[in-house]
């Protein structure tokens, strides 16, 4: 990713140019000045936080022993992974300061960002997963869900590339529990060790396998479900303007197609209105079709997990087999695209969908086909 390749530490020296690292990117500069909580973080702002973990992942032996190309990603992942602390960050009557769900928010910024910048979609994604679940292996043996967690990254990114990112998040940081929370992280390898997801994906037998696990909690992962699907329902996923419409007459065409824009033009409900009865209409229009055994496509926006969750759900509650298709498109050419529609999505409603974008995942259907459109 050309973006950081240049900024990434390299030998002889592995030095981070941080000047330079703050001088390109707005998001680096915004983290100055926000403050941490003093207990976990006594070294300062989010910025330093941010410097002292890039040092510490340069100077690990096991980072410098990787391939370039991953290097930069992990690099980037370092730089991105408390993004979303300025906004995140509070102050409360207390004097007490939190940054709850800045791990989240940091997805979705990070996703946002390398979208802008023209990041590799499968390379994007890989970087966000990081940072959503970084902070994972500071407690991860703490967690009941930990099996699921340690199987979902393994599948989006990689549970080596997460605790080398969690050990220079610490490393690069001056709290007193610093040797406990490094001991934990090492655990947590073991773990993925022992599993054998520590620098690969779990085998799942089949793709509804994958599907039915991570519906299913405590469900063995190596249980070999079933598969008991009788249609399958292709759910859009992307952005207004990026060719959701388009895509259907070229790749899907004769199936029934449920539609929220068709459904909310026949209701006559502008998209500024109250939205309920507009999904309502269209759930019942699928459930017509989940029970005639059809084919069909779910066209919306869905960028949200869950939005997307309550199509999944209804689909599987009538055995269906769930293909996603996530459409993108480069950012000047998706607020281009909507420019021209008849009807426009306004900017600032276009930019509250940008900030909510989750893109899909394999943890969430039976196939995830990504593209470019």
């Amino acid at each position: 990713m050309q973006a950081f390749d240049d900024l990434c530490p390299r030998a002889p020296d592995w030095a981070v140019p941080w000047d330079r690292i703050r001088e390109r990117f707005d998001w680096i500069r915004a983290m100055e000045g926000v403050a941490q909580d003093p207990v976990h973080h006594a070294e300062g702002d989010v910025a330093v936080h941010t410097w002292m973990a890039a040092q510490a992942l340069a100077a690990s032996p096991e980072f410098r022993a990787l391939p370039a190309d991953r290097r930069t990603l992990l690099f980037a992942t370092v730089l991105l992974h408390d993004v979303a602390k300025p906004f995140c960050t509070q102050t409360g009557p207390d004097g007490r300061v939190t940054a709850h769900g800045h791990s989240r928010g940091g997805e979705l910024a990070a996703r946002r960002i390398l979208w802008e910048l023209g990041a590799p979609i499968a390379w994007r994604e890989h970087v966000a997963a990081l940072v959503r679940h970084h902070q994972v292996p500071f407690w991860a043996l703490e967690r009941a869900d930990l099996q699921s967690i340690a199987l979902r990254v393994s599948l989006v990114a990689g549970n080596a590339d997460l605790a080398m990112l969690a050990r220079a998040d610490i490393t690069g940081r001056t709290c007193g529990d610093a040797a406990t929370v490094l001991e934990n992280i090492d655990l947590f390898a073991e773990y993925c060790t022992d599993l054998g997801v520590l620098d690969r994906p779990w085998p799942f037998a089949s793709d509804h396998a994958r599907f039915d696990y991570f519906r299913t909690p405590g469900r063995d992962p190596a249980y070999a479900a079933f598969d008991d699907t009788r249609l399958t329902v292709t759910v859009l996923s992307g952005l207004p303007g990026v060719g959701k419409d388009t895509w259907i007459a070229a790749h899907r065409p004769g199936l029934p197609v449920v539609s929220l824009d068709a459904t909310r033009e026949r209701l006559r409900i502008k998209p500024t209105d109250d939205q309920g009865p507009v999904a309502a209409a269209a759930r019942e229009e699928a459930r017509v079709l989940l029970r005639a055994g059809r084919d069909f496509v779910w066209n919306a926006t869905n960028i949200s997990r869950q939005q997307r969750e309550r199509c999944i759900s209804l689909i599987a509650g009538y055995h269906g087999r769930v293909e996603i298709v996530a459409l993108e498109a480069p950012p000047d050419v998706v607020r281009a695209r909507n420019r021209q529609r008849e009807r426009a999505v306004p900017d600032a409603a276009l930019d509250r969908l940008i900030r909510r974008w989750e893109s899909p995942d394999l943890t969430e259907a039976h196939t995830v086909h990504r593209i470019t459109a």
